[in-house]
């Protein structure tokens, strides 16, 4: 079974309640219907202008029998959905009337949906920015409790069934924080962490990466990895995490056994993470073209509900995978 037949299978166990704000986009339209049609969701609610929603499925054919559609602007909930946001923006200047005008935008509205337990999960960016989306979030849904930085990861399924979680890795962070600080690194590890747990189903063995292994190397790009692996230590004393080391000492068993003698996670990393964006995306793509890896992601983690960022070139069975991994994080929090 495929990680996205894997991820299928514990949506459709799962049966949460999906909203999707850009109701009006074709790709977002027909992987709806699809959702349903799998039957990966209890309810998938579209939002946006309800006349050019079906306006747009009639004209792609779309069955809108068994979706739900939300036009923001005149739902009755417009106030309650207000008054939360100016409770949560009034610090920044933020009157009644600037949220009751606000609301309205779909990613604040399903940010909002999935905050106040309306939805389970949003997915959202075939139509809209990373930056748009992740604003939302962070302005609505915030970070879980204990986690400061909401970054992302993905999940790398590979042939190499010795390396790993059985050939699968989580690779973070890769396309949210350009340059961490210590502590965010130490986030990023500790939400990769979490994410392995959920979606790879085995024990993180969490590695922060770095060109550098146990003090081979010195200057500040070492001296922040190994700060960040302090503090992710200190805060999580039960989780097996090591730093820094660098990849082939991380995953390989006999080269870490003689660079990190005594360590607990190298040789057998599951969790990889890297020491900022530019490695990061450098490394997921070089494991996703060179070696045939499949590539799953960016998912979004260390938000306090589950939220999905689409690549604007994403196709239909893309949000239908995504949709199914973000529920299937929604499950893992009851």
């Amino acid at each position: 079974m495929t990680f996205a037949e894997k991820m299928k299978m514990q949506a459709m166990n799962a049966q949460k309640n999906l909203v999707l704000p850009e109701g009006c986009e074709e790709r977002t339209l027909q992987a709806a219907a699809k959702v349903m049609e799998e039957k990966l969701a209890k309810s998938v609610t579209l939002l946006g202008k309800v006349d050019e929603i079906k306006a747009k499925a009639k004209e792609l054919g779309v069955d809108l029998s068994s979706l739900t559609l939300l036009d923001p602007e005149v739902s009755d909930k417009r106030e309650l959905y207000a008054n939360e946001l100016y409770e949560l923006r009034k610090h920044k200047g933020m009157t009644k009337e600037d949220a009751f005008a606000q609301i309205i935008d779909p990613l604040k509205w399903g940010a909002m949906m999935a905050r106040l337990n309306d939805a389970d999960a949003m997915v959202a960016g075939a139509l809209n920015t990373t930056g748009d989306v992740l604003r939302a979030c962070f302005t609505i849904i915030k970070c879980k409790p204990g986690i400061k930085s909401a970054s992302s990861c993905f999940v790398m399924a590979t042939d190499k069934k010795e390396l790993g979680a059985n050939g699968s890795f989580i690779f973070g962070d890769c396309a949210t924080i350009p340059n961490p600080t210590a502590e965010q690194l130490a986030s990023i590890a500790e939400a990769s962490a979490q994410s392995c747990e959920t979606f790879l189903e085995a024990e993180p063995k969490v590695a922060l990466l770095s060109f550098s292994t146990k003090g081979s190397a010195k200057g500040e790009l070492v001296e922040k990895v190994q700060q960040a692996t302090q503090m992710v230590q200190e805060k999580c004393p039960d989780l097996a995490v090591d730093g820094e080391l660098q990849l082939d000492a991380a995953i390989i068993e006999e080269v870490g056994k003689f660079k990190a003698k005594g360590s607990k996670v190298a040789g057998h990393a599951n969790t990889l993470i890297f020491p900022d964006l530019q490695a990061g995306n450098i490394g997921y793509k070089l494991v996703q073209r060179l070696a045939g890896a499949e590539a799953y992601g960016p998912i979004l983690q260390g938000f306090a509900r589950p939220v999905s960022d689409l690549s604007r070139g994403c196709s239909i069975e893309d949000i239908v995978v995504t949709s199914a991994i973000t529920l299937a994080q929604a499950a893992k929090l009851n």
